[in-house]
């Protein structure tokens, strides 16, 4: 698994040290995210290099039968070409847009993907993967785990990722590990309810972060504006192009999320925040009302705490694929190929 790269000399006396690195030949894996409006499918060898990734957007809350055409096509799509079709397949990780019990597999209550409450995802995917390992987790921890692994959280420990997509978010990681909770729901920040009377959510229940804070109001008003339906990423680059009502939007959903980010960093306190999700794609077009609102919410004020002690915000460093990054994560870091 490992192969030798040439010889480090350390400046001193005795036989130069000799650099190893992660063998790409020694084996391949799969990343998938079931997304609550696409799939996409990542091909990794385990020296992290990415060899595919395909995407493909669907219509809300699609069928499990749907997502296995589309993950056989894009697979077959992924190892076209590839010499690593003679490798083994090292496992596969799967990223689901809902709460996930990480020991089962099964997906819980998911409010944007309600066909997919209760399936088992390791039973569902086997007959595709047989004798393969699959490993299941929610989208945002995966996404906490590319991000401490290649992103904006390497070196760190402790974080919180705080998802501002279509729907809103979450992760906890504490001394380098994800925090799932007993049964994979923890870090659902989107559905902590602030007001019992407001609008319902998705989820059932009325009032969440995620009906004030998410870009699903915006993004309506987006297509009712440009009279044709658009992707998130169509708006962001709108944005960044300069279009005045996509910035207005973006920055508006800003403002609404760091009210939310406020009530979580009054209960966390954490040392980083990583906003990820494709809103981040952004930047300052959404981090700055985002850190503005933040600062007036939460309990800790920047002036009340010296520099070193302030929460950081900093966006994702992945654009759209952080989620099946982290997918890729679970499958390499279960096989030891994992160094953050």
């Amino acid at each position: 698994m490992v192969v030798e790269s040439g010889s480090e000399s350390a400046g001193g006396v005795g036989r130069p040290a000799t650099a190893l690195t992660l063998n790409p030949r020694a084996g391949t894996c799969i990343g998938i995210l079931i997304g609550s409006t696409e799939i996409q499918v990542i091909l990794a060898d385990v020296a992290h290099t990415v060899l595919s990734d395909k995407t493909i957007n669907l219509e809300i809350d699609y069928s499990p039968q749907t997502a296995i055409q589309h993950v056989q096509r894009l697979i077959a799509e992924a190892y076209e070409g590839q010499w690593q079709r003679q490798n083994g397949l090292l496992g596969v990780g799967i990223a689901v847009g809902g709460p996930v019990n990480p020991v089962t597999g099964t997906v819980l209550r998911a409010g944007g993907m309600p066909t997919w409450a209760g399936v088992d995802m390791r039973e569902l995917f086997g007959p595709i993967f047989p004798d393969v390992p699959i490993f299941c987790d929610n989208e945002s921890n995966c996404s906490a785990i590319a991000e401490m692994t290649w992103g904006a959280a390497r070196g760190h420990d402790d974080f919180v990722v705080y998802t501002l997509d279509l729907g809103i978010g979450g992760a906890i990681v504490a001394g380098g590990r994800v925090l799932r909770g007993i049964a994979g729901g923890a870090g659902e920040f989107g559905h902590v309810v602030i007001d019992p009377q407001g609008p319902p959510c998705r989820c059932g229940n009325r009032g969440c972060i995620e009906v004030y804070a998410s870009f699903r109001a915006p993004m309506a008003e987006a297509e009712r504006h440009f009279g044709r339906a658009l992707r998130l990423t169509d708006v962001v680059e709108m944005a960044l192009g300069g279009d005045a009502l996509c910035r207005a939007l973006i920055a508006r959903t800003g403002e609404a999320g760091g009210h939310g980010l406020g009530l979580i960093g009054s209960v966390f306190n954490p040392t980083l925040v990583v906003v990820s999700g494709r809103l981040a794609m952004a930047g300052d077009i959404l981090m700055k009302p985002l850190a503005e609102s933040f600062e007036r919410f939460t309990l800790v004020k920047h002036g009340d705490v010296p520099d070193l002690a302030r929460t950081i915000l900093r966006p994702s460093q992945f654009s759209d694929n952080g989620a099946c990054m982290g997918a890729v994560g679970l499958v390499l870091r279960h096989h030891g190929r994992l160094v953050n």
